[in-house]
């Protein structure tokens, strides 16, 4: 990575939990390609990216276009290498070969398929930590409120049921601030009218602000169909 990009920093949210990290654009054979973000086309671009686990393929020479702006959907059944991908677009990991183009300057939010909460503080401070002083209680509260979440607004997360806090962790990543939403498995352990109603809560906060782009990783056609309207299917190992 050339100095000057590594003196720079990106503001990124992970699990919900903001935090200051490096940028995450790379070439990962050699140097950085790519032109800085106001000069690229409107993708985020993954090209033949390749990552093993102990002589195990899971993502192999994969390659594939994110369109800015919209919610595109990654499909694939358990095991086929869906959050290794987004493990490598936040930095989490190192790809063994292929290059990323399009993060440059964005601000990244993730959901990961555990909630990561802080057990102790509850759902209005675990939301506070990642808004700072740019959401006020009404607004936190009022969110809160239209995710079913009003009567443990202030319960320890540690008390809360498995749904509650899933829908927490969303509301987390949802309101802090981001230019690329990464969500793994999000909905899981929602029931069926909860999902609906948290789907279309973040189909309207998706809404409410243009530029905006959401990757979602799921292996659930419903959810796909209902909220993407790019879906992408990623090789099985038979295929590979």
């Amino acid at each position: 990575m050339p100095p000057e990009a590594a003196k720079k920093e990106t503001g990124t949210t992970f699990g919900s939990c903001q935090r200051t990290a490096k940028p995450f654009f790379r070439d990962l054979n050699a140097a950085r390609g790519g032109e800085k973000r106001g000069n690229m086309s409107d993708i985020i671009r993954i090209s033949h990216l390749n990552k093993s686990y102990h002589g195990r393929s899971v993502l192999k020479d994969l390659s594939f276009s994110i369109p800015m702006g919209q919610i595109t959907a990654v499909m694939a059944p358990s095991g086929v290498g869906k959050t290794t991908l987004l493990r490598i677009l936040m930095g989490l990991e190192t790809a063994d070969s292929g290059r990323i183009e399009g993060l440059e300057e964005l601000r990244l939010s993730a959901v990961f398929q555990e909630d990561r909460l802080c057990a102790n503080l509850s759902p209005v401070s675990n939301i506070r930590l990642v808004t700072g002083t740019a959401l006020s209680r009404e607004e936190i509260l009022s969110a809160l409120s239209q995710t079913g979440l009003s009567d443990c607004a202030c319960q320890p997360v540690r008390e809360l049921s498995g749904g509650q806090r899933r829908r927490v962790a969303l509301l987390r990543a949802l309101l802090a601030p981001w230019d690329l939403l990464l969500l793994d498995e999000p909905f899981k352990g929602l029931d069926t009218d909860t999902r609906k109603q948290i789907m279309d809560y973040v189909l309207l906060h998706f809404h409410k602000t243009s530029g905006r782009t959401v990757l979602l990783v799921t292996h659930d056609e419903e959810e796909a169909a209902y909220l993407a309207g790019n879906v992408l299917t990623l090789p099985t190992p038979a295929a590979i």
